[in-house]
């Protein structure tokens, strides 16, 4: 098993409150203590930033919200893969990346479970990588007049059906080399 973290959009903008309620306070935490037991394993970690083409985005280069939050600042030895759809797959070269360095199984973590984290597990899945999703290293936001829980929980049985492996961060752990 050759395994990799991807963190999805861990950024700042995502705490502005334009972005409404989140779901899962903790989830900056378990991002965290995910992120120190690859490095202090000496396993390899990518980074996916949203570099949004929206004028009022909070997310968009240039602006502060753009930035990874400090507790997720990528080393120099990291990889960065910059998106501007939903998917970190669209666009970018993140599969080809994946598989000139033999990695078979991706740990998910991020922000937001029904929107980029989603799509990003649903593509990898559809490409045959084993995805392993902690989800509680994950959150959503309220949307549509739904609330943020019930967004997460709907994608986590989405994706448990067919494209991932859904797991805490505990068991994760548990569980790295």
């Amino acid at each position: 098993m050759s395994i990799v973290l991807i963190l999805i959009d861990v950024q700042q903008g995502l705490d502005d409150p334009a972005w409404s309620r989140w779901n899962n306070p903790s989830a900056d935490a378990h991002i965290a203590e995910l992120l120190e037991a690859f490095r202090q394993r000496g396993l390899p970690v990518i980074h996916v930033r949203h570099d949004s083409k929206e004028a009022a985005s909070t997310l968009r280069p240039g602006q502060p919200g753009h930035a990874f939050k400090p507790y997720a600042e990528p080393r120099p030895d990291e990889w960065i893969v910059p998106k501007q759809g939903t998917s970190a797959f669209a666009g970018t070269d993140l599969e080809a990346r994946l598989r000139s360095k033999g990695f078979d199984t991706l740990v998910m973590a991020g922000f937001s479970t029904p929107f980029a984290v989603g799509c990003t597990a649903r593509w990898a899945g559809d490409l045959g990588f084993r995805v392993l999703l902690a989800h509680d290293a994950c959150a959503a936001f309220a949307h549509g007049g739904l609330e943020p829980g019930v967004l997460h929980a709907s994608e986590l049985a989405v994706l448990a059906k067919e494209f991932a492996s859904i797991t805490t961060t505990a068991q994760l752990l548990e569980t790295l080399p």
